[in-house]
């Protein structure tokens, strides 16, 4: 019925499990700062990259179907970005996490392909980002 390669489905696993982990440090910092998305959402969403991103290296074989697969990826992340993005009549909100969230996918398609150096770099580029840069922002 099904031949289950227990080592692939364990590499596939820790794979995962680290596009997850590089996801929370940006989850928390959208956590405390009480934004539309969080500790829920950002891991998911990495993680989700990376596992349709293993999916499309492990099926496809030609490089303009792993580009769709991208593609993909990336449109549907978008989607999710922009339901936190919101307009009042105080200004737009949300930029910031919609942008985080882009950078947690990009993190799980990194970790997928073994980019690790990128996928870390997202994740520690990101966190300061928000942590650090978001001191320098005046309060209105």
């Amino acid at each position: 019925m099904f031949d289950i390669d227990w080592f692939v489905v364990m590499m596939h696993l820790a794979t995962m499990g680290l596009a997850y982990l590089l996801a929370i440090p940006i989850a928390w910092n959208r956590e405390v700062e009480e934004r539309s998305a969080g500790l829920r959402t950002f891991p998911i969403v990495s993680v989700s990259a990376c596992a349709i991103s293993l999916l499309g290296i492990d099926v496809l074989q030609d490089a303009d179907a792993s580009a769709r697969v991208i593609q993909g990826i990336i449109a549907g992340i978008g989607f999710i970005g922009g339901g936190s993005i919101l307009k009042s009549s105080e200004g737009v909100t949300g930029t910031a996490t919609a942008a985080s969230i882009l950078a947690v996918g990009a993190i799980g398609m990194a970790v997928a392909w073994h980019r690790l150096e990128i996928a870390i770099g997202i994740s520690i580029l990101t966190f300061a980002t928000l942590t650090l840069v978001g001191r320098w922002k005046p309060n209105p």
